[in-house]
């Protein structure tokens, strides 16, 4: 059974030890980092004041100094020395790449060699001190960009990796931000160095991604300082594109081809309209005109279109055939007269049709056929009326 005394101590230790070391930490942290800052502005001498000085401390492996010296040392070339030693017995380094504004010195460029730096701005032949300054190189770091980095796709989420900096990693954030061409501005999510994630993302767009390390304020650095952002990449759900221009061209390509597409479709239709049109109106307009060829085979076939012998023919055997098949009707004497001078009539007008289609050779034998044919045609359907009267007539009970 646990005793109420090592409860008591539990709590306590959880709920109000525990909290209060942490806030000393924290405490801790801030005054030293306050008395660095205390520690380089006490140390600054002379004007200091008076100017103001851009340090940048890049991946603590070069170090820029830059001055307005415009304002500050107008038409005057002032020169540089620094050191990163300690103590009274300091070796003062000459400024080894001068950075130049309209020919004056404006800045210094040389190597990162130790954490605490001190520098001296001084006349032209070295004789006045119109500037000096004591700091600790590590809070003006600048970082590099992230390297060698990687996007994990998976669903509607992103993860960015990158590889670690060989120094001062608790101190560093990796920043990501993206946009899709519907969004405004740069969406942003900072995370831990050096994986960031972030889901969401719409498969059916395209986002541009950038990343970059931060330095931590002001624990790490007195001075907000970003890498620069690593080149800008574009992705559509996990496919790494040139630019989501490409997506844009795909999608108006899609909609080009969809629209030519219709369009033939559209004037093939139009097409096969106006054809059916135009063949109803050719048939309207100008009728066919019958090949005797075809109609009249039997003649060309059979006599070489030898007219005369196949009108024989064809004579003969409708006498036959009438011969044969026809049954004997009973016609009326009176009617039998009618019908003599009808086929009397009929035949003087055959023989005038013949006798002025072979007197004038001008017409064609096209013609001659056509008048040949009308001959029959009437004078079967002569016939067969003749026959069907005679036939009603016969049928009918003689008067009294």
């Amino acid at each position: 059974m646990v005793s109420p005394d090592i409860t008591i101590i539990h709590l306590f230790t959880v709920c109000c030890v525990i909290p209060t070391m942490r806030l000393i930490f924290q405490a801790c942290s801030v005054i030293f980092t306050l008395g660095n800052l205390m520690t380089s502005q006490l140390q600054s001498g002379g004007q200091k004041d008076a100017i103001n000085t851009k340090i940048i401390n890049f991946n603590n492996e070069k170090m820029q100094i830059t001055w307005a010296v415009g304002e500050l040392f107008p038409g005057e070339n002032v020169s540089f020395s620094y050191t990163f030693e300690e103590g009274k017995q300091k070796v003062w380094k000459q400024c080894p790449s001068y950075l130049l504004d309209q020919g004056y010195n404006s800045g210094c460029l040389f190597k990162t060699e130790g954490h605490t730096l001190a520098f001296s701005i001084m006349n032209s032949n070295g004789s006045e001190e119109r500037f000096s300054k004591i700091l600790k190189s590590d809070f003006y770091i600048k970082p590099s960009p992230p390297e060698n980095v990687t996007f994990f796709w998976k669903d509607d989420t992103v993860t960015i990796t990158c590889n670690k900096p060989e120094r001062g990693v608790k101190c560093l954030r990796l920043e990501l931000q993206y946009k899709s061409k519907f969004d405004n501005g740069w969406q942003s999510r900072t995370s831990k160095c050096c994986r960031v994630g972030e889901q969401g993302f719409d498969p059916r767009k395209c986002y541009s991604f950038r990343v970059r390390l931060k330095r931590l304020v002001p624990y790490c650095n007195v001075v907000n300082y970003s890498s620069d952002w690593e080149a800008e990449t574009f992705w559509m759900n996990g496919t790494l594109l040139d630019s989501c221009d490409d997506d844009i061209k795909s999608q108006s390509n899609t909609v080009i081809l969809l629209s030519c597409l219709l369009a033939v479709l559209l004037m093939i239709f139009i097409l096969l309209i106006l054809l059916c049109k135009w063949q109803r109106l050719q048939k309207s307009v100008m009728p066919t005109i019958p090949d005797p060829k075809y109609v009249f085979a039997d003649l060309f076939n059979d006599h070489n279109g030898n007219f005369q012998e196949w009108i024989d023919k064809t004579d003969h055997a409708m006498v036959q055939t009438k011969l044969e098949y026809e049954e004997p009707e009973c016609i009326i004497e009176e009617e039998s007269q009618q019908k003599d001078m009808k086929n009397s009539d009929k035949q003087e007008s055959r023989e005038k049709i013949f006798s002025s289609s072979g007197a004038a050779g001008n017409y064609s034998p096209k013609a001659v056929i056509l008048f040949t044919r009308l001959a029959q045609n009437s004078d079967r359907r002569g016939a067969k009326a003749w026959t069907a009267q005679g036939k009603k007539k016969a049928s009918r009970p003689p008067s009294d």
